[in-house]
């Protein structure tokens, strides 16, 4: 059994989201995992900083602490919200990202979970190390993540020539920036497109294939990032010459 946290943002309990949420946890059920969520307009969450999310220097060194599997980070004097978070972000084996693609991005309150989850020692400077663990190391290393997306216009729009963009490039931020950054394994992102005009028959396949790859969850081979430290980078800042010869942009980031 694994444990699976469902993070989701929309303030319509009735929405596709929602239903799409609740298909994939009773398919993480019916496998036997344990689901855990956070259903962030539910819980009315906090989306900005305040003074109690920067704790000082001393603080955050002298809070800091192991967890059961051995990562180290700092709770410090953070409020009660973020520590309970990052509680469930530790538990869990995989998390999903379930979210309606808004202005090319997640959802404002989505941001302000993961700006204010990701504290020092858990998804940056991890170990104390600075910038050394990062893009395949650091505190969420073992982790799988996986995005399902929907957006308003069809599939045509975020194909590799469409007018809004290829739905992996917008996305590209998240998944090698917020996910793998501090060593997550990325799954192939799941997108529904066409949302706005979406009918009943739409809604249960977008359903029932969020529920097939929930089945897959901890089998499907991760987008194929490179490593800082696996000597792709061996300043730890660009690709050595022999690598990718002649791939420049998003591209030359996949092995």
């Amino acid at each position: 059994m694994k444990t699976v946290l469902l993070v989701h943002a929309h303030p319509d309990p009735h929405s596709l989201t929602a239903q799409m949420v609740r298909a994939a946890r009773a398919e993480l059920r019916a496998q036997g995992h344990e689901v855990i969520q956070s259903d962030l307009y539910a819980m009315g969450w906090n989306a900005v900083y305040d003074e109690h999310d920067f704790p000082d220097r001393q603080d955050r060194e002298r809070l800091s602490f192991v967890d059961e599997s051995g990562h180290a980070f700092s709770t410090g004097t953070q409020p009660d919200d973020v520590r309970a978070e990052q509680a469930k972000l530790m538990a869990a084996d995989a998390v999903v990202f379930q979210f309606p693609l808004w202005w090319f991005g997640m959802p404002a309150i989505m941001k302000g979970w993961i700006e204010r989850v990701y504290a020092f020692g858990l998804a940056y400077g991890y170990q104390g190390a600075g910038n050394r663990h990062r893009y395949g190391e650091g505190g969420l290393a073992g982790k799988r993540a996986l995005l399902s997306v929907t957006t308003g216009g069809p599939a045509a729009d975020y194909g590799p020539r469409g007018i809004n963009g290829q739905l992996d490039e917008l996305l590209f931020p998240i998944t090698h920036g917020v996910l793998f950054y501090p060593g997550m394994d990325v799954l192939p992102t799941y997108a529904v497109h066409g949302t706005s005009r979406i009918d009943a028959e739409g809604v249960e396949r977008a359903k029932a294939g969020l529920a097939a790859r929930m089945r897959t969850l901890f089998t499907d081979a991760p987008i194929p990032y490179r490593t800082q430290n696996g000597g792709d980078f061996p300043d730890r800042h660009v690709l050595a010459d022999d690598v990718a010869p002649g791939v420049t942009g998003l591209r030359a980031h996949l092995r």
